[in-house]
């Protein structure tokens, strides 16, 4: 049953008792579940050069853990909660789902990056998934058994993807595939990928039309070289499309529809964002505060500094800010809106906070801060990464500008 924290009169900003379980919940399976995996791997975990292989891409144990991660998560009904109940979600409200997700992120990095659903995982798009499709790609991924990724962006198209020069031609009951992607998440480890190719012209099909869906599956593409951006390195890769033959049942959703498919849950891709960043900022937060009052210079704790102290403050308000943004964001969606401009107003804000807020706990810590030992560089690397992902800061500035009438 969804979890509602909308009062009648408006938005209710308590935690309901569901959710506070579910919160709960959430804890107590990551130090029961998580950690201990953390623990088996030790340093293949916690040193990056010992995590990844030499390209960048995860050692054997630690996909592992993380795919097993997965598969406990969905067997204890979180990892893919907030879709459907006839999907095997638990169809919790958009409230619920930014709430578990901020709270996830705020007890810092690990495995529990993993636990609730990702750009691997099941999305709206996926449950659009008929027939077969259902139990071959859509129940496997809510159930942690296999991995996804989405497979838009190209090498020379960024922020403009109707553009795309991906293309799939009819031929009998199949199409025939031909492109490249470029920075997909997930893409060295997914056991399929939603590709996105034009089908029908734009002069024919219009701007955003003409585009579908493709569910490709392992070894039918090429995973190129990976994309070691920093901060997801071994997380995204390059795959090209050379001639690939896919069955015309694997069409994914709208023939020509897809751009209007995947636009019709551009909102929840920003709430995520903006949950993943609130929470990262608020566990920065925490630690800056607490080394603030530890360390001592000129006898006494930095934090009685303004310089410091300021820092901080300045950090707790704008988190503030883009948690109460974000809790509005995911009221509007329960209420059905489609909140366009709030989940761009909200992508926008809270991502830019937890850059601000990473950099400042890193000058906080000074020397300290730079450290591999640390999260805090991690976090200004999350944070730069969070202003680019799911349109980047530019594009949603121009989705306010629009909504706003200026031309």
């Amino acid at each position: 049953m969804a979890t509602q924290d909308a009062s009648p009169s408006g938005v209710s900003f308590g935690t309901d008792e569901e959710t506070r379980l579910i919160l709960s919940s959430l804890e107590e399976f990551i130090e029961a579940e998580v950690a201990p995996l953390e623990d088996e791997l030790g340093e293949t975990w916690t040193n990056p050069r010992k995590r990844h292989e030499d390209d960048g891409r995860f050692v054997p144990e630690v996909q592992d853990a993380i795919q097993e991660v997965r598969r406990r998560s969905a067997d204890a009904g979180f990892y893919a909660m907030n879709l459907a109940e006839d999907v095997g979600g638990e169809d919790v409200s958009s409230v619920t789902w930014y709430r578990a997700i901020k709270h996830v992120a705020s007890l810092g990095p690990g495995l529990s990056e993993f636990v609730l659903a990702g750009p691997e995982g099941p999305k709206p798009l996926l449950a659009q998934a008929e027939g077969d499709q259902i139990e071959s790609y859509l129940l496997p991924c809510v159930r942690g058994e296999k991995s996804t990724a989405f497979a838009q962006t190209e090498p020379g198209v960024g922020s403009d993807s109707p553009n795309m020069a991906t293309t799939a031609e009819r031929d009998g009951d199949e199409w025939v595939l031909d492109g490249r992607k470029q920075w997909i998440t997930n893409a060295p480890y997914a056991d399929f990928v939603q590709v996105f190719a034009r089908t029908t012209p734009q002069e024919e099909a219009g701007r955003y039309g003409g585009i579908t869906c493709f569910i490709v599956e392992e070894g039918e593409y090429e995973v190129g070289s990976l994309n070691n951006a920093v901060g997801m390195i071994g997380m995204q890769a390059e795959l090209s499309f050379d001639g690939v033959r896919i069955p015309a049942d694997r069409v994914l959703g709208t023939e020509d529809g897809a751009f209007y498919d995947a636009m019709a849950f551009l909102s929840l891709g920003r709430l995520e964002i903006a949950a993943r960043a609130v929470g990262l900022a608020e566990f920065l937060l925490n630690r800056g505060v607490g080394y603030a009052n530890e360390r001592e210079a000129f006898g006494r704790s930095i934090g009685t500094f303004q310089g410091v102290s300021h820092k901080l403050a300045r950090g707790r308000a704008n988190t503030f800010a883009a948690d109460a943004a974000g809790l509005r964001l995911a009221w509007l969606m329960d209420q059905g809106e489609q909140a366009i401009e709030e989940s761009s107003i909200v992508k926008y804000l809270a991502s830019n906070v937890v850059f601000d807020v990473a950099d400042d706990v890193v000058q906080v810590h000074g020397g300290n801060g730079l450290s591999e030992d640390n999260p805090f560089m991690d976090g200004l690397q999350t944070g730069r990464i969070l202003r680019i992902v799911e349109g980047t800061d530019e594009i949603q500035l121009n989705t306010i500008a629009k909504q706003l009438g200026v031309e």
